[in-house]
């Protein structure tokens, strides 16, 4: 799957910018689907019919990245802007970005690099700016209401990867390896790769209402435990196992969802981890509330360091999560019954 998740990392698609991200993954998936759909706010569904009388079920991941969006352009030839989606500000100073057109800059911020001496506080997004190297707004080629991504590269480092855009593109690595090893389903089955993730499940909420699934599953990141003196506690390590969601701060899975995602791991010996995550949420949260309601979980790829300059997953937990979804897929009863 390497080769497939450096294409997918290393492909601009900011949030509401997905176009390039969706068309490669439909090149990948078409030869695979029943049928293939695109949606008015770009989400893209590749369905796989079921042989039975099975459940609904969306399997969702979002194609989309955290970015940058030029709200001022100064007389000198620097760049202002806000954010698309959570951004760090520790992860601002010095960092490069790329926009739709190829130009390139780098960020500061009022004061620059000196400024970060002596342990101050970072400032406000108003006081940062990029720097492409003009002279002038003159020589400017990129201006307000253009979108930026972070330029982070993609390294194998063997066991584990690191790179930008992890989240979620490794989400989409998984739908697409579990539509290349799912043989047979009793369910239909939607994989939907969803678009605006980042900045409120846009992407997800329209999927869900349009498609009108009985079953939702997101597959996204959650962030881990394991490095020295987290700021928050969470159980999750790399290198775990698949991390079957509980809940997040957006919605709390359905235990039916989840128990069903439980004995299947345990019945085919696949190594997982409970996930309690005390911040932030994904399309899960969104489709969860569609309409009259969608019995939803989640199964998540541990990431170490989300939205910074490299995030890092270990290839063992994104084979457990492809062997669970496809195993969960292809099971007759996804939802446990309450013991």
């Amino acid at each position: 799957m390497k080769a497939l998740i450096k294409q997918l990392v290393e492909t601009y698609g900011p949030s509401g910018f997905e176009d390039e991200v969706r068309a490669l993954i439909r090149q990948h998936v078409e030869p695979l689907a029943d049928d293939i759909q695109v949606d008015a706010m770009g989400n893209l569904f590749a369905l796989k019919r079921g042989e039975g009388s099975g459940r609904r079920i969306m399997a969702a991941a979002h194609m989309d990245e955290i970015g940058l969006i030029i709200t001022q352009v100064e007389d000198a030839g620097f760049l202002r802007f806000s954010g698309i989606g959570g951004i760090p500000h520790k992860a601002l100073l010095g960092t490069r970005v790329r926009f739709a057109n190829g130009v390139t800059g780098v960020i500061s911020h009022d004061g620059g690099a000196a400024a970060e001496i002596g342990g101050k506080e970072l400032p406000d997004m108003g006081q940062w700016f990029i720097d492409v190297g003009a002279r002038s707004k003159e020589e400017l080629t990129v201006g307000v209401g253009d979108i930026a991504a972070f330029v982070r590269p993609f390294d194998d480092l063997g066991q584990r990867l690191l790179g930008g855009g992890l989240d979620d593109r490794i989400g989409c690595a998984v739908l697409i390896e579990t539509m290349k090893r799912l043989e047979s389903s009793p369910h239909d089955v939607i994989f939907t790769f969803t678009v605006q993730e980042e900045v409120g499940v846009r992407g997800a909420r329209v999927a869900a209402f349009g498609r009108e699934p009985d079953i939702g599953l997101a597959v996204d990141v959650a962030p881990t435990g394991d490095t020295p003196h987290p700021r928050h506690p969470i159980a999750l390590k790399l290198g775990g196992g698949a991390a079957i969601k509980v809940a997040d701060a957006g919605m709390i899975s359905h235990p039916g969802v989840r128990r069903a995602l439980e004995r299947v791991a345990r019945a085919r010996d696949i190594p997982y981890q409970l996930e309690v995550l005390p911040f932030g949420s994904t399309d899960a949260a969104a489709m969860q509330a569609s309409r009259a309601g969608v019995m939803t979980g989640a199964i998540s790829i541990p990431s170490r360091y989300p939205h910074l300059t490299a995030e890092m997953i270990d290839m063992d937990d994104v084979e457990n999560v492809v062997r669970l979804l496809t195993a969960y897929l292809s099971d007759p009863n996804p939802i446990e019954n309450q013991e």
